[in-house]
């Protein structure tokens, strides 16, 4: 395909953007109307949005369209698993300039599609807009399919710590592309490419999980959040994470302890998730840590001692232009 989002035009742009797109039997009406309609037969519809700009979230030097595509879409889908919920839905509002190749939104579009498709999700409409940096906005839409939702306020004292998904990956292939190489392509790809274990939301639902959450900003961060709306301490056991050899041979190359990539490096979308002592985890599932009454403020501690490292992603944080620069 050959021209600039310019010259096709806002609804010759919005024509070939839709016709990539597939359906699944939730979506009852698709986009080309005023608005989409979906089936929610839960009667509750679960939603999040997250928002994606370029130079802050994503380097077109790093990664595809295709590859910025699956990560919008993954990071969104993840947040609704997370709930126990089902993904049905996904708007896309897209902000792109006109002298930007047409060929860059259609295979965003793509990876959108494709990661929905892997969550059993489907594209319904979205909107697109003129402006001088690309900017990805997502909502997503899903169904808790008659169970109730999984909210960070439910772990208790004496629940354990499980997580499944990876751990460390996105950071570690972070650091790889910072230095200028482009392997070991496992933890490049996990960067470009988050692979959040969808299914194991409602399934963790099903188990009676107490509360869950996706490790989107950093294992301890994303737990801390769970420890301060349950009012309880996480206490996590180091050596119950499971780190690769490859990521020992990366740490050992930048001078980075791997364990900090695993309990601060977010954007790997693992689900993490409070479970009573009794429950019979699927092997999928690793026990990492154990919720206990809180000391003095809720908190996560790592093998019973707090975490002074740095890490961990808050788009406010003390220095957001560094962090900013590293996403």
């Amino acid at each position: 395909m050959k021209g600039t989002v310019g010259e096709l035009g806002e609804f010759g742009l919005i024509r070939e953007l839709t016709s990539r797109l597939t359906t699944t039997p939730a979506v009852r009406l698709g986009p080309g109307d005023d608005a989409a309609v979906v089936s929610a037969p839960d009667r509750r519809v679960v939603a999040s949005t997250d928002i994606l700009l370029e130079g802050r979230h994503f380097r077109r030097d790093w990664s595809t369209a295709y590859d910025v595509g699956r990560k919008a879409a993954a990071q969104n889908l993840a947040d609704i698993a997370a709930m126990g919920a089902v993904p049905t839905a996904l708007l896309l509002g897209l902000v792109v300039p006109a002298e930007l190749p047409v060929t860059w939104p259609t295979e965003l579009m793509d990876g959108i599609r494709d990661e929905c498709q892997v969550a059993g999700a489907a594209v319904v409409g979205g909107d697109v807009v003129r402006g001088d940096t690309i900017t990805v906005a997502i909502t997503a839409l899903g169904d808790l399919r008659n169970h109730e939702p999984v909210l960070r306020s439910g772990a208790q004292p004496g629940d354990v710590v499980a997580v499944t998904g990876w751990l460390g990956w996105s950071a570690a292939g972070f650091a790889v592309l910072s230095r200028g190489f482009r392997s070991p392509r496992a933890f490049v790809e996990a960067h470009r490419r988050p692979e959040p274990p969808y299914h194991a939301g409602p399934a963790a639902a099903g188990l009676g999980a107490t509360a869950m959450t996706d490790v989107s900003d950093g294992l301890i961060a994303d737990l801390g959040h769970i420890a301060e709306a349950s009012k309880v301490r996480i206490d996590l056991r180091s050596a119950a994470v499971d780190i690769p050899t490859q990521m020992h041979d990366i740490g050992q190359a930048v001078g980075v302890d791997p364990l900090q990539w695993v309990l601060t490096g977010g954007e790997d979308h693992a689900i993490v998730a409070t479970f009573p002592p009794d429950v019979k985890l699927p092997a999928r599932w690793k026990v990492i840590g154990e919720v206990l009454n809180p000391s003095a403020q809720p908190q996560v501690t790592v093998d019973g001692a707090p975490w002074h490292s740095t890490g961990g992603w808050d788009h406010f944080g003390a220095d957001p232009a560094a962090e900013d620069a590293a996403r």
